[in-house]
């Protein structure tokens, strides 16, 4: 089975967009395929008993690339071609990353090049929708054009129908830089969010008199005075470090301490490295030294950063060939090195100085540019809306004065002697003096109702005017 498919998915859901380079992008997916880790005798009497998860398929987890689900689809193709694989096998990550590999495309069986066909005209629809949508949001207001443009940096565009060999390399180029700055792009998140907790910290501060601001000064340094009153945290991949981890998680005998034993036990998926989420994984017990969610001073993003920082610094002092995943041969290396058995003492986010005065002060001119900007665009809003409210005023007045001059008419026309007009014209009564023929129905002859004088029944009349022909 595949690397990619039997990766170890954690509970913690704010690292699982951390996702691994070779795990996102095919070419690196596989490369895990051409080694394998070294056996190793673990005393089965001394480790806990883990739950048999390898008949289990774990679905990869989500890079948080917003092209995520078309780069899986080009990978569990890819996958099936067995040509391809066989290259992956003997390929190294120099020659994924610029683009040699991406000429064996063209050897690919003509199954599977018309399904990545397929897949990119879907890819393309997909984010041509995307666009449109964007431009009818802001069609009003302008829009970037360029910006836009960058949804198509992981394929060619000017190709929309069939997947090419520079579609594949494009792909694993996006895929590359996005998740190599995605840890960077977390701590700059980070270090915003810091900021913000401090302006918003101060701006509540002015709101109170005197006496409250100190007492809320005095709150402050007492919380973090608490949050900073924890054990002694160990440096991380020190041997100290990692045999709490063997000692407390895997309940082993700290004298029989084996980094082999080690490795093997924390390759979750055993692909033979410890990959970033498994080394996260490792610092769990330090974390909690320091963190706990039933605590007030204790911040839980700041605990996910203390994590990142830390993997990061076991990533550079352990990972040589820059890889991102630590195989068996780095990690006993490591654990030959000096500061494996005497490290310096770890400084923790609350022993450190996240952001600058002048960074606050550059952050603070940004927000009350932004406040600025969205008061502005306020103001213009009411203003459209007070418009279309007088808009619907006149159209409203215009209406109330067309109704008067229609009764105004109407009513000329009853003083006139004019019958009023009904919806369409049609006239709502008979005029004075025509006795509606279904009312002569109601009055037979002999019925000795009494008219106005003047007034005689039609067919009297013309029985009248008969006898006087006939009499001359």
């Amino acid at each position: 089975m595949a690397a990619a498919d039997t990766v170890f998915c954690h509970n913690q859901t704010i690292r699982r967009k951390t996702i691994l380079l070779q795990r996102c992008v095919l070419l690196l997916a596989y490369l895990v395929i051409t080694l394998e880790a070294v056996p190793i005798d673990i005393d089965k009497t001394k480790v806990q008993e883990k739950e048999h998860v390898e008949s289990e398929k774990v679905d990869n987890p989500d890079t948080g690339l917003y092209y995520d689900a078309y780069l899986r689809q080009v990978i569990d193709v890819l996958e099936t071609d067995k040509h391809f694989r066989e290259k992956l096998q003997t390929a190294d990550i120099e020659e994924i990353k610029n683009g040699k590999l991406s000429k064996e495309l063209d050897l690919v069986s003509h199954h599977v090049r018309t399904r990545l066909d397929e897949l990119k005209r879907q890819e393309v629809a997909r984010l041509r929708m995307l666009i449109k949508a964007k431009i009818d949001s802001f069609q009003d207001s302008g829009i970037d054009h360029q910006a836009l443009l960058k949804q198509f940096e992981h394929l060619n565009h000017h190709n929309p129908h069939t997947f090419e060999a520079k579609d594949l390399d494009m792909l694993i180029r996006a895929a590359t830089s996005d998740l190599e700055n995605y840890d960077k792009t977390r701590h700059e998140e980070f270090k915003k969010y810091e900021m913000l907790k401090e302006h918003e910290r101060r701006e509540y501060l002015k709101t109170l008199d005197e006496e409250k601001r100190r007492q809320e000064e005095a709150k402050y340094e007492e919380m973090k005075k608490k949050h900073g009153d924890h054990p002694k945290v160990n440096h991380p991949g020190s041997k100290d470090q990692l045999k709490e981890v063997w000692e407390e998680a895997d309940g082993l005998d700290p004298n029989e301490f084996d980094p082999k034993t080690f490795f093997k036990l924390h390759d979750v998926n055993s692909d033979g490295f410890l990959d970033e989420q498994e080394l996260e994984a490792l610092f769990t017990k330090e974390l909690e030294k320091v963190y706990d969610p039933k605590n007030e001073e204790d911040d839980m993003v700041e605990m996910e950063e203390e994590r990142l920082r830390m993997r990061e610094h076991v990533m550079n002092e352990v990972d040589i060939n820059k890889d991102r995943l630590v195989t068996l041969d780095e990690f006993i290396r490591a654990t030959e090195k000096k500061e494996f058995l005497e490290p310096e003492s770890w400084e923790t986010l609350d022993q450190q100085q996240v952001f600058t005065e002048e960074d606050l002060k550059e952050f603070e001119i940004h927000i009350s540019q932004q406040e600025d900007e969205l008061q502005k665009q306020a103001l213009e809003l009411q203003k459209k809306r007070e418009e279309l409210q007088k808009q619907q005023d006149q159209l409203q007045a215009q209406k109330q004065e067309l109704e008067q001059a229609v009764q105004q008419m109407e009513k000329k026309k009853l003083q006139q002697g004019h019958p009023p007009s009904g919806p369409n014209g049609e006239l709502k009564f008979e005029p004075p003096g025509v006795q509606p023929v279904a009312n002569t129905q109601n009055h037979p002859a002999g019925n000795s109702q009494h008219l106005p004088p003047g007034n005689i029944p039609v067919q009297e009349a013309a029985a009248g005017s008969d006898h006087v022909k006939s009499h001359p």
